[in-house]
């Protein structure tokens, strides 16, 4: 479906989705010292190799060239001191049932977040990919509520499945924490990231134990990877420019969206109908005078690169600068990158601020942003969303010129985005549905002047293929609104409004996203059962609910929490929390017979305790 909006309808899929010839990466694993990652869009693989080997290699028949991969200096932006601005007073945000953003209020309200929130937007249903360095306590309490919607993760560093690093006491994985908690984090009173009710595919494709190009290549692979899952929009707070002696390094002339390997992925995924969002990067005071200070891959073309302001909207000292070498504008946007409140990486009831800051948390508040328009345009193209962003970016207190090559176009305004899209289609613009009961919502849309009737259609897909009960025509007259009912609870649903008249049926509608809400409390069983190594238990909440997931052995002895926090009320798909068949300690339990069990209390008092076996075999 994303594909299908920027790619021909014969050309969604090509020679890029097809596996790199196993014949061929037979004949090069012999001769070179290792084999790092296989790449089906660049169809390569990258290697370490000998002089001598790269020799034996270039006789190859199906070789057709052999690239010296440079070795750079990776960057993240935790390095930087944010303490520079002011305190910001915390406050909680107005208007009857706000979210109380504690500390975080400071760094989601320049961008008109907190606007979008107010209006049940928290991105759901958004898939977003976050490739950092690991992420070494996702037991944190910040990302109680995302837990659950984690639809896969992979480490491509020591090749496992999980995204925490292996010794998890160590210091590894700590930058993943801080930037998917400013992302996406949840903990009222503390921290909410914008896209706190997307869905999520981690990756972990930085070793901080090394800086070798090896990072580089498992970037290429994960943004593969994320893309055959679906991944809509990806976040990546690190970059690489520099190098080690004896090595070929990137320079300012390099970027110009098409030398660096990282660069040249980022490019084919956003291609492929991706949102990448990418750090602009901190070098703007250690390598002043450059014509440009850019980390790879914020040159690339068609995305979107991320800097650096306070919450004040004054550009942060170290905020990278462009233009590209082949001359195009970046940064594309700003973004709050200094005073970050952020989840601890070490406590997990611990929370940061003011000593995290730099592009790093721009980016993810920028992915952030971005994902809250797709929600409210699942139909716009990527290039759309990025351009919303773009054109509707307010102009910075300092910022001479709209674009230039310090602010890009601005800082971003997610309210304006979203409505920016809303008010240039043709008409009738339909305006978003409101949920009126668990069965039903209500759809709005705006009057067309010489229109005879509506036109309203309801279906259970985005392309419109299985439609609810047909479609409607509507007398004019003064409706502009029109109340569905008798709808499955908890399921989504896409609607589109069309004006008729004596010619006929007007424009391409507006399609519009609702969710009912979930009518009771209730716990699925678990799927796959029995299961090795892993299964997934659903869940789902008729209204805001504080929910225990826990497992117990066949003696009703604890095993495992799973999910333990505050839900808003279930719309559309339902929670789930995978298990891995492992205890609280992390040590494998034996197969057999176990129980989970499901104890949630909504804020009305209405309490619910659910019990389901399932069953391990090893």
């Amino acid at each position: 479906q994303r594909r299908a909006r920027v790619l021909p309808a014969n050309s969604l899929v090509d020679e890029t989705d097809l596996p790199v010839s196993a014949e061929y990466i037979a004949k090069v694993t012999p001769i070179v010292t290792s084999i790092r990652q296989t790449s089906k869009w660049l169809n390569g693989v990258s290697a370490e190799a000998t002089p001598a080997q790269i020799s034996r290699l270039e006789a190859l028949p199906f070789v057709r060239e052999i690239e010296i991969v440079q070795r750079y200096r990776r960057v993240r932006e935790t390095e930087i001191n944010a303490a520079a601005s002011p305190y910001l007073p915390v406050r909680k945000g107005d208007g009857t049932g706000a979210l109380d953003y504690g500390s975080s209020l400071a760094q989601v309200s320049l961008e008109n977040i907190p606007a979008v929130h107010a209006t049940g937007n928290s991105a759901q249903g958004i898939i977003i990919g976050v490739f950092d360095n690991g992420f070494r306590l996702l037991n944190h309490e910040a990302f109680d509520f995302l837990r659950p919607r984690i639809i896969a993760q992979h480490d491509f560093v020591d090749h496992k499945v999980s995204v925490v690093p292996n010794n998890p006491n160590g210091p590894f994985g700590g930058h993943g924490v801080n930037t998917l908690s400013t992302l996406a984090g949840y903990k009222p009173g503390q921290v909410i990231g914008p896209a706190y009710g997307a869905s999520f595919i981690l990756a972990r494709t930085e070793n901080d134990s090394s800086e070798t190009p090896v990072e580089e290549d498992n970037w290429v692979a994960a943004i593969q990877w994320a893309e055959s899952l679906g991944v809509q929009i990806t976040s990546t707070s690190l970059g690489y420019y520099d190098f080690d002696s004896g090595f070929t390094s990137l320079t300012w002339q390099d970027m110009n969206g098409k030398t660096a390997v990282i660069t040249r992925a980022a490019v084919m995924a956003a291609r492929k109908g991706v949102i990448v969002v990418n750090s602009a990067g901190n070098d703007a005071v250690l390598r002043s005078g450059l014509p440009n200070t850019l980390i790879a891959p914020a040159d690339a073309d068609s995305i979107l690169t991320a800097g650096a302001v306070t919450p004040f909207g004054v550009r942060a000292g170290f905020s990278s600068y462009g233009p590209t070498s082949d001359g195009r504008v970046k940064p594309d946007v700003m973004a709050v990158g200094t005073n970050i409140q952020a989840a601890d990486a070490y406590d997990p009831t611990g929370y940061t601020y003011g000593s995290t800051g730099g592009t790093s948390f721009s980016c993810p508040l920028t992915a952030g942003v971005a994902a809250l328009v797709l929600n409210a345009h699942p139909e716009a193209t990527a290039m759309q969303i990025i351009n919303a962003i773009k054109t509707t970016a307010r102009q910075a207190p300092s910022q001479a010129a709209r674009p230039d090559n310090f602010y890009g176009w601005g800082i971003i305004d997610a309210l304006a985005a979203i409505n920016s899209l809303g008010s240039g289609s043709p008409p009738p613009t339909a305006l978003a549905g409101s949920n009126t009961s668990t069965t039903g919502f209500t759809a709005n849309w705006t009057a067309v002047t010489g229109a005879t009737r509506y036109r309203l259609d309801v279906a259970t897909d985005i392309a419109f293929s299985s439609f609810v009960s047909g479609y409607y025509y509507l007398n004019v007259g003064n409706v502009t609104s029109y109340a569905v009912v008798g709808l499955t609870p908890g399921t989504v649903y896409y609607y589109r409004v069309r004006a008729v008249g004596a010619t006929g049926t007007s424009g391409s509608p507006n399609i519009m996203t609702v969710s009912t809400v979930a009518e009771t409390f209730k716990l699925s069983a678990n799927y796959p059962n029995p299961f090795n190594p892993g299964t997934r238990i659903e869940f789902q909440t008729p209204e805001q609910s504080r929910v225990n997931l826990s497992v117990f052995d066949i003696l009703g002895k604890p095993v495992k929490t799973l999910v333990e926090g505050a839900f808003p009320p279930s719309r559309g798909t339902p929670y789930f929390v995978l298990w891995d068949g492992t205890d609280a300690s992390g040590a494998r339990v034996a197969s057999g017979v176990y129980f989970y069990r499901m104890k949630a209390t909504g804020v009305s008092g209405t309490s619910s305790s659910q019990i389901m076996k399932m069953m391990l075999i090893r």
